[in-house]
């Protein structure tokens, strides 16, 4: 008979966005607190509960077809190493107003069974040579899902490729390796990251909400 895990697993390779809201590795690890619901925008019945904010994140999936190299004139990939760290904290903290990141939160990232070395990388701009950008994403080895977890872009270098540079690096990363890709945001930020990921390839029209009472 199949287990519980087993047709949840099925049921994700067959449409991820669709079943869960995060990752497949972090939904088997995920307890939600007391107050906390995370409801697909078609299964949403507000008056079901009791809530004072209502969040809505995208989340879209690429198939890992047609991944090339990417190239951006003036700018260099660099695979970050520990000694990377405080750049990346810094580009982070540069990129949100109200986000808190620091070398211990990105040490227990690395000390996760999804981290991949390859999947942490920097982006320089050649002329200032100075860092522009940051990405981290996770290779679930299991199952071949790629998860793009953090792309950060400085102010300053927005609307220049950034973005898509790391986006497109860490897909090709992984070209031949992971079987699929999966990435969420904010539905309703300013920024509007979602097309960022539409241009390199996501699809998806799911939408899930953090409701908090």
């Amino acid at each position: 008979m199949e287990t519980k895990e087993a047709a949840l697993l099925r049921a994700y390779l067959a449409n991820p966005c669709r079943v869960l809201s995060v990752p497949f590795w972090k939904a088997r690890n995920m307890e939600l607190p007391a107050g906390l619901h995370v409801v697909h925008e078609q299964d949403v019945c507000r008056e079901s509960y009791r809530y004072e904010t209502d969040e809505p994140y995208f989340r879209l999936s690429h198939t890992m077809e047609h991944v090339n190299k990417p190239s951006l004139a003036g700018f260099a990939v660099h695979t970050a190493t520990r000694e990377d760290w405080p750049a990346i904290v810094s580009i982070i903290a540069r990129s949100y107003e109200n986000m808190q990141m620091d070398l211990d939160r990105l040490a227990d990232y690395a000390a996760s069974p999804v981290y991949h070395p390859a999947l942490w990388i920097l982006v320089r701009d050649g002329n200032r040579d100075d860092w522009a950008g940051c990405g981290i994403a996770e290779l679930d080895r299991q199952i071949g899902e790629l998860a793009l977890e953090w792309i950060q872009v400085l102010p300053e270098y927005r609307r220049r490729g950034v973005g898509q540079l790391i986006v497109r690096e860490l897909l090709y990363r992984m070209a031949g390796i992971a079987r699929f890709a999966t990435v969420s945001g904010r539905a309703d930020s300013e920024s509007h990251p979602e097309a960022l990921y539409r241009k390199c390839g996501f699809e998806g029209q799911d939408v899930w909400h953090i409701l908090r009472e």
